[in-house]
């Protein structure tokens, strides 16, 4: 049996409590008004940060300027006062945006690596795979923070619906009042229909978690192999629902925040990006166990396999990023390339270094097989990984939210804090009510031979 820590412990305690006071530091300096606002834009142009952020660059960022713009507000170039209004007024929304982003931020991919694990965990389970049993209970582990995380999740949502913050355009009713786009798609993206939809999501994800654990944990007891069987045909079935539910998350809770623009491969993108970061996280836990005298019969191999887990995907996501980008950027679409350019001008350090952090890292450090089997090397890649595809998530969130008013600042290191230590806290907390060796699964032993 595993015993949490103390050192483990405190750690993440200590690491909840000053993510806390870095959270709340960024809800307090946000402004209250409109002036301040103004004010804090001000200083940061004179800085210089990210390229300006004065009047004029801030114009256009999010789909509330859009709507300025269509409903005859105001156009580039123009400065009467009614524009000017309507201008301060989004950006005091973006700069209210932001703690609520980093915490946004935080709190998915964070939740979305158990979310991953679980994908694995089921694919492993409908595949009868014969060399992951002995890591089951380290993935089951893992995907108990599906319950907190879902949770949380489900409350920032819930308080989006409540207009605690400006974060998700479509639900404002002045901004669908003047935007035919949103208002076409309103059948789908409506408050009630959104929370309902992500109640389902939840509610199935967290059902299948705890009923292929239970299986799992009765079939240690069982006489025969009927549980086995049948946590093979539920976790068959689970990936339909995961795959359908997944990919309209992704919409829902990521796209949405720009509600003009979409993408056919979306779904699969961020698919690929919660996979790699909950097959990395699989990896460090298991060389942390191991570490502590545990999980005795999983050896190389097994790591090996599963950073092969973590160079494959990662150049599978770096396949979806390329074939979005490429083929939006050489169409040139208005309504889906204005995704890019904003991207590319406003983002350019996060942007281009999501891409060096997720691909040419991953491709020059994992390839040669002999890395793959050293521990050390593999949780250095994990963190690097780990941090790439943060700065992912980050991506597909800050632009809509905050649009240029971005930074790597307090709040943004206390969500990585908060959630990283509940994360830590809530998992080995988890991996200590079970024994880390399943007795009786019917591919244990192949799983304790497994040489590669």
């Amino acid at each position: 049996m595993y015993t949490f820590s103390n050192r483990l412990k405190i750690g993440a305690i200590v690491a909840m409590v000053l993510g806390a006071f870095c959270l709340a530091y960024g809800f307090i300096s946000a402004p209250g008004t409109v002036e301040e606002a103004k004010a804090i834009v001000a200083a940061s142009h004179d800085d210089g940060h990210g390229g300006g952020h004065g009047e004029e660059a801030s114009h256009g960022e999010g789909h509330e300027a859009d709507y300025m713009e269509k409903s005859g507000h105001g156009a580039a170039g123009e400065h009467d006062e009614a524009h000017s209004a309507e201008h301060d007024e989004h950006v005091f929304h973006q700069l209210q945006n932001r703690p609520w982003s980093a915490l946004y931020v935080a709190a998915f991919f964070f939740f979305m690596i158990s979310l991953g694990v679980l994908a694995f965990y089921a694919i492993q389970r409908a595949a009868q795979a014969g060399w992951s049993p002995l890591l089951f209970r380290v993935m089951e582990g893992i995907t108990a923070y599906i319950v907190p995380g879902g949770i949380i999740m489900f409350v920032l949502l819930v308080l989006s619906v409540l207009h605690m913050n400006h974060m998700f355009t479509w639900m404002d009713p002045e901004v669908v009042a003047h935007d035919e786009l949103i208002q076409g798609k309103s059948g789908y993206l409506n408050p009630t229909f959104f929370l309902i939809r992500a109640a389902i999501f939840l509610g199935g994800w967290i059902a299948y978690r705890q009923y292929s654990k239970k299986l799992s944990l009765e079939q240690d007891e069982a006489n025969d192999n009927s549980k086995f069987k049948l946590n093979f045909r539920i976790s068959a079935a689970f990936l339909v629902f995961y795959l359908i539910s997944e990919s309209m998350m992704s919409w829902d809770w990521i796209m949405s925040l720009d509600p003009h623009w979409f993408s056919t491969l979306f779904g699969w993108y961020v698919f690929a990006s919660m996979f790699v970061s909950g097959i990395t996280v699989i990896a460090m836990v298991t060389i942390y166990l191991k570490s502590k005298g545990l999980l005795p019969e999983v050896n190389n191999s097994h790591i090996h396999d599963l950073a092969k887990f973590m160079f494959g995907i990662s150049i599978f996501w770096t396949y979806l990023w390329f074939s979005q980008f490429m083929l939006i950027w050489y169409a040139n679409i208005p309504e889906e390339v204005t995704y890019f350019v904003t991207r590319i001008e406003h983002y350019k350090l996060p942007f281009f270094g999501m891409l060096a952090l997720n691909f040419i890292f991953p491709l020059l450090v994992l390839m040669n097989s002999d890395f793959k089997r050293v521990n050390w090397f593999v949780i250095m890649a994990g963190i690097i990984i780990l941090f790439g595809h943060y700065m992912d998530v980050f991506n597909m969130v800050m632009p809509a939210t905050v649009g240029e008013n971005w930074y790597l600042g307090v709040p943004e290191i206390g969500g990585i804090l908060l959630f990283g230590g509940f994360f830590v806290f809530w998992i080995f907390t988890a991996l200590t009510k079970e024994p880390l060796t399943p007795k009786r699964n019917p591919f244990i032993e192949e799983s304790k031979h497994f040489h590669y």
